[in-house]
């Protein structure tokens, strides 16, 4: 039987962590999890206000989920991409069913950095050209041309991987790089600013723009008034394939089936992954437009994946949608976000002074932490102290926190309740007292 101390030794003795310096970590030891919530060995429980890497969409171990992992496994575990199977063909067709038209197929990939990956690659078939466009402030993945197109600090220690990309700013009102007034402003700045950008890299030379439709872990930034369909109009003129990486703001957590679906913006690929099934399993795809899907009808597509369209996976992904639409978790959702999370947080900005903006929509939000007036951020890139007293204070309450840089993210289950909510929020009230104390205002 597992205990907390055997589960640490062979965590520390054998398994190597993602993102970590391996001697200056300690993971917790997790037990159990049921709904919005986990436990440790000692039976501490914590509100899982991470949704863990904001992917356990219908929260933990949902019974439907659970019951359609067990009975696929007990019919077919496991069968080749080439053959057509049951799960596969369902889980495409209730993907492309909630999809923008005209975009039908789905190539399925094991997550979303692949799903990325080979969006990117068919972008550059499809158009014949080279040359990939992302923001600044993205991630989109850690394989070669997924982290190549990330804009965060964490593609600087993997370069050089991949050629072509080229990163350009994307919009931000609150840390306007424009030197916008207004939202509005903002839009149109940064509309000029990236045509200006494919107009100097050369619009011949570029296959596609990749944006995450709402920012993720770079600072849950909605985009404003306008900017979509600009992009759009943008990538029409010059013959560039628009791909959204919905990886984490799809399949419900923006209070829609997909992000795009806010601003009624039809991009060309649609990159999924963590909410098609909420992480039960590993999944993701690309949604792909007729347009491009025709340029493979009789030419070989040049990628493919052992696990592409796992039947395991792509069960999880029909349960998992099935249960979206029959709790309504998309309404849900969408509620909560207007109706609990936006109030709840704008009272809290009103309280702490260290709380410089609240933004997002559905069951995505950022609190972004400053500590003075002029809007200086908390932490810099790399920095953890006092961020990590917050992080402290937060957990110490029972509340697992997501948080990246200078923010605290709200990413609860798409599930919680508007009273787990408010629990999670008043957690989160308290530790801001600690980042109030670095605030010299």
């Amino acid at each position: 039987m597992s205990t907390d101390e055997s589960v640490r030794a062979d965590d520390r003795a054998h398994v190597f962590h993602s993102w970590s310096a391996q001697g200056l970590i300690d993971p917790l030891p997790i037990a159990r999890a049921q709904g919005s919530y986990f436990w440790d060995y000692r039976d501490r429980r914590y509100l899982d206000f991470s949704s863990q890497l904001v992917n356990v969409n219908i929260g933990h171990q949902h019974p439907r989920m659970v019951q359609a992992i067990q009975e696929q496994a007990a019919s077919l575990c496991t069968i080749a991409p080439s053959f057509a199977n049951d799960k596969r063909g369902e889980a495409a067709r209730m993907i492309a069913e909630v999809a923008p038209e005209p975009l039908n197929k789905v190539f399925f990939t094991s997550g979303g950095a692949e799903a990325n990956e080979n969006a990117i690659r068919m972008a550059r078939l499809h158009t014949g050209r080279h040359k990939v466009l992302a923001t600044y402030r993205s991630y989109h993945g850690a394989t070669a041309a997924a982290i190549t197109a990330t804009g965060d600090p964490r593609r600087w220690p993997n370069e050089p991987v991949a050629i072509g990309f080229v990163h350009f700013w994307g919009p931000y009102p609150y840390r306007s790089p424009f030197h916008a007034v207004s939202p509005e402003q903002e839009t149109e700045r940064a509309l000029r600013h990236l045509r200006d950008t494919i107009l100097f890299e050369g619009p011949a030379t570029i296959a596609a723009v990749i944006l995450e439709t709402v920012v993720g872990t770079n600072g849950i930034l909605v985009p404003p008034p306008g900017y979509l369909a600009g992009v759009r109009e943008i990538c029409d003129e010059f013959g560039v394939v628009l791909i959204a990486d919905e990886v984490m703001a799809g399949f419900g957590r923006c209070g829609e089936w997909f992000a795009v679906d806010h601003w009624g913006v039809v991009p060309d690929l649609i990159t999924f992954a963590k909410g098609v099934n909420s992480g039960y399993l590993p999944l993701g795809g690309v949604i792909i437009s007729d347009a491009i899907a025709e340029t493979f009808r009789e030419r070989p597509f040049p990628g493919g994946l052992t696990y592409s369209g796992h039947p395991l996976a792509c069960a999880s992904a029909v349960a998992g949608m099935q249960i979206l639409k029959d709790e309504g978790v998309v309404e849900h959702a969408r509620a909560l976000g207007t109706d609990v999370i936006a109030p709840l947080l704008a009272a809290l900005a009103d309280r702490h002074p260290s709380v410089g903006e609240v933004r997002g929509l559905g069951v995505f939000w950022a609190i972004e932490l400053i500590k003075a007036p002029d809007k200086s951020p908390l932490v810099g890139f790399n920095e953890v102290q006092p961020m990590e007293q917050v992080i402290k204070a937060c957990k110490d309450r029972g509340l697992w926190p997501f948080t990246q840089g200078n923010r605290i993210h709200i990413v609860p289950p798409c599930t919680t309740t508007a009273d787990q909510i408010r629990e999670g929020l008043a957690i989160i009230d308290e530790a801001l007292t600690v980042s109030d104390g670095f605030y010299k205002g």
